[in-house]
């Protein structure tokens, strides 16, 4: 599995999304309770930039209709999103941030 470098974790908010592009897919990658996840930066629903939303327990928002979606899985938590978004494995080794980025998870 290839991982790519996408950025240093200095790059991320403490609690909040920076957004990346990987081979032509915008990822947001997101900070949470110590954790580093990426997942596609659309939201299923109305098809907007995520990581321009709020992060908050274990979820990334959208902001144009406030749907919302687990960092771990990208199910959708509430409406009115109804799909799920795309996940990625997440390594971060030496102060960097690489994703597996041919693997996206439904």
């Amino acid at each position: 599995m290839d991982f790519v470098k996408v950025c240093p974790v200095t790059a991320l908010p403490a609690e909040g999304a920076f957004k990346v592009r990987v081979e032509g897919r915008a990822v947001a990658v997101v900070r949470s309770r110590g954790q580093v996840y990426a997942l596609d930066d659309r939201c299923s629903h109305a098809e907007v930039s995520l990581s321009e939303g709020e992060v908050y327990d274990g979820t990334i928002e959208c902001w144009l209709h406030g749907s919302c979606f687990d960092l771990r899985n990208g199910e959708p938590t509430n409406p009115p999103a109804t799909r799920p978004i795309d996940t990625y494995r997440v390594r971060v080794e030496d102060g960097d941030v690489y994703i597996a980025a041919g693997e996206a998870k439904p």
